[in-house]
């Protein structure tokens, strides 16, 4: 028998030691957590794309009573981009959510399965990995490439 080990690396760093326009990006996606319609969860959850073209494309979280129906701030957001930029890659990803409380989480928050594998599409997409911001009032988790999350991701053969 072998083993397979799998390692990620991800940084954490506070808010400030981020550069000015990344700073910009995540203050996106926490504005964007106000536009979520979040009636059952409550749970408040925002994302913004920095396309290579330097524009900005929000997401939010979008509930409905029929949860299957519902869709991801991240994958709002890069579908989002992908219907306005259908030829420009993504080159960073911030998230950030708010509790039931309305509060801005402590501790950053990772996508889902479904929008990890959304990443990886759009990653194969371009030949090129998307830089992720997860943000958290301690502290940001910056990851290079969806890899780091999803080292044994789904593709087509």
């Amino acid at each position: 028998m072998e083993e397979l080990v799998l390692k990620s690396t991800i940084q954490v760093v506070r808010m400030e030691e981020l550069a000015e326009q990344e700073q910009a990006l995540i203050d996106s996606a926490i504005a964007a957590t106000n536009h979520s319609y979040a009636v059952y969860s409550r749970f408040q959850v925002g994302a913004a794309v920095l396309l290579t073209n330097g524009k900005t494309i929000l997401g939010c979280n979008q509930e409905n009573v029929s949860y299957p129906a519902g869709i991801c701030a991240e994958r709002s957001a890069i579908y989002a981009a992908g219907a306005q930029y259908p030829d420009t890659p993504i080159e960073t990803l911030a998230i950030a959510a708010r509790n039931t409380e309305g509060n801005l989480l402590e501790e950053p928050i990772s996508p889902c399965g479904i929008c990890r594998q959304v990443i990886v599409e759009t990653e194969t997409r371009f030949h090129r990995p998307i830089r992720i911001l997860l943000y958290g009032t301690k502290y940001v988790y910056i990851i290079q490439g969806i890899k780091a999350l999803m080292p044994l991701s789904f593709k087509e053969f």
